[in-house]
């Protein structure tokens, strides 16, 4: 048979009245009553089948087996003390992942955000393709997503919808009789994978001039005027220009934002919505 465990109130009763060689004072520091510490012995001396403590109108002594179980009695509260610490001091990790096409110039705003809501949450935040992210959302390799509407998706949260359009540098201009020039993202970027279906369907003819691994280096090659990238306005590189209706492209859909997440509760689901108030306020304003 499994012995019954210790009651640690119990332990605890019994160390400070031995320490202190009263029920009353062990009472007050315990911040209990002197009933309460008595009733806390009693049934730690039944549990271990012997008494620890001499009682007489003076004062309190430890018995011969009080004064052998003291020694473990510190130790076992130690122990438990040194555990409890541990794990108080061990930061709760919530790892986001965010689209390149959707993490901005607000993203260390946001992140400020999270941090002022719990600042013992450790942040892990990823950027990538939507695709990816959402394959590593559901190998649980992330807790939390945020994305851009992908295809053969239709669930998630969604926390905006956002303007696009055709952007380049501002004296760039398209050489007449040849394809519009795209700087683009990699594969499986799901704008690429768009900007590219809506040219297609309005019979306009295009070509990639450039492949960045993120929008930071798409956004480069826009300034350095290679061609048009389809960007959303906060990502814009300084001075690039809409050119869409000046180049009779056709309009841009605005793209959902997706939150998926299994975070229901506790800090760091309300440092995950501040985030997302946060990020809805930057894409609407």
């Amino acid at each position: 048979m499994i012995p019954q465990p210790l009651d640690l109130d119990a332990v605890r009763a019994f160390v400070r009245i031995a320490e202190l060689g009263s029920f009353t004072r062990a009472a007050e520091v315990l911040q209990t009553s002197q009933a309460a510490i008595s009733l806390k012995l009693k049934r730690l001396e039944g549990r271990l089948g012997c008494r620890l403590l001499e009682r007489n109108p003076r004062h309190v002594e430890l018995s011969a087996r009080g004064e052998i179980f003291l020694h473990d009695a510190r130790e076992l509260l130690e122990v438990h003390d040194r555990a409890l610490a541990a794990f108080a001091r061990a930061r709760q990790r919530l790892t986001i992942g965010i689209s390149d096409h959707v993490a901005g110039p607000e993203l260390p705003a946001l992140i400020a955000r999270m941090n002022a809501q719990d600042p013992q949450l450790l942040i892990d935040i990823r950027i990538g393709s939507s695709g990816d992210l959402l394959q590593g959302f559901d190998r649980r390799e992330l807790d939390t997503v945020i994305v851009r509407l992908h295809a053969g998706r239709s669930d998630g949260e969604l926390l905006a919808e956002e303007k696009f359009g055709w952007f380049a540098a501002p004296h760039w201009q398209h050489r007449a009789g040849e394809p519009l020039p795209l700087a683009t993202m990699a594969e499986p970027c799901g704008v690429r994978a768009l900007a590219g279906q809506i040219l297609d369907a309005a019979g306009l003819p295009w070509t990639e001039i450039f492949v960045g691994g993120g929008v930071a280096a798409v956004a480069a090659a826009v300034t350095a005027g290679l061609g048009v990238a389809a960007l959303s306005p906060r990502m814009l590189p300084f001075g690039a220009v809409d050119v869409g209706r000046r180049l009779g492209l056709p309009e841009l859909p605005r793209l959902p934002v997706l939150l998926h997440t299994r975070i229901k509760s506790g800090p760091p689901r309300n440092a995950l919505d501040a985030l997302s108030a946060a990020f809805r306020s930057v894409v609407r304003g």
